[in-house]
């Protein structure tokens, strides 16, 4: 029997409260870039909740880092996130947001990217759930924008994930009928984020996509603003949300 993936720890820090290891998967032949964040000092299992970042932004981007203080430090929550194609440390050199934009555009419009995506994904997510850190049975999702367009078919292939906060993405670009469908397929509590002057998806779009999730327990938040990272208010919500479903999730593994 072969073993599953794991973990190559490449570097180790501590700050207040929390434990950060960066780490390298091999996937596929993929060199998979990721960092998780440990309660520090806590003893047995722990909810995990995986982030996926925006486009143009990274692993330890303001918005994942806003969320690692939330969880981590505030409810001692395991965090874990991975760089996306032509993200972060995927890239040989660095770039400039603009340019690793329409790199991303590029290459979403040209391949399929979301299903390496996924499968780099749940090998992670085998990987953490070996960790004595965390309990595999309260995982749960956090990602908008790109966070969404990735991590959508990643909540609907993975059974795992007991929870998801989606959002800010809709049905004007490429791989539309793959988001479409994949939302159907969620079985999960969603949370999903719209932002009313959104001006990279029309708010038609938005709700399409909401709308195709089949699940009972959805629902769709609206805020003020255009294409940008949550707020500290919204960010609150959020982090409601997900302590709340996963604290369920680990008192009903089976639920």
């Amino acid at each position: 029997m072969s073993e599953g993936p794991t973990l190559s720890v490449i570097g180790e820090t501590t700050s207040p409260g929390v434990l950060e290891r960066e780490f390298r998967l091999q996937v596929q032949g993929r060199n998979v870039p990721g960092v998780v964040w440990l309660p520090e000092g806590e003893a047995g299992e722990r909810p995990l909740v995986l982030v996926g970042h925006g486009g143009t932004a990274h692993k330890r981007a303001d918005f994942v880092l806003d969320i690692v203080g939330a969880l981590v430090r505030d409810h001692r929550i395991v965090v874990a996130a991975i760089d996306g194609p032509v993200h972060g440390d995927r890239r040989e050199a660095p770039a400039s947001e603009d340019q690793v934009r329409d790199e991303f555009r590029d290459a979403w419009d040209r391949s399929d990217t979301i299903t390496p995506m996924v499968a780099d994904w749940q090998a992670t997510l085998d990987a953490l759930c070996t960790l004595p850190q965390v309990n595999p049975n309260a995982v749960a999702w956090y990602g908008v924008s790109m966070g969404t367009a990735y991590g959508l078919p990643l909540v609907a292939a993975e059974g795992r994930i007991k929870a998801a906060v989606l959002g800010m993405w809709g049905t004007s670009r490429d791989w539309s009928e793959r988001l479409l469908q994949d939302a159907a397929l969620v079985r999960c509590p969603v949370l999903f984020v719209l932002k009313w002057h959104d001006d990279n998806f029309p708010r038609d779009d938005q709700v399409e996509l909401f709308e195709a999730f089949s699940v009972a327990d959805r629902r769709m938040v609206v805020y003020p603003g255009g294409h940008t990272d949550p707020d500290s208010v919204q960010r609150e919500d959020f982090v409601s949300f997900l302590v709340r479903k996963l604290d369920i999730a680990g008192k009903h593994p089976a639920a």
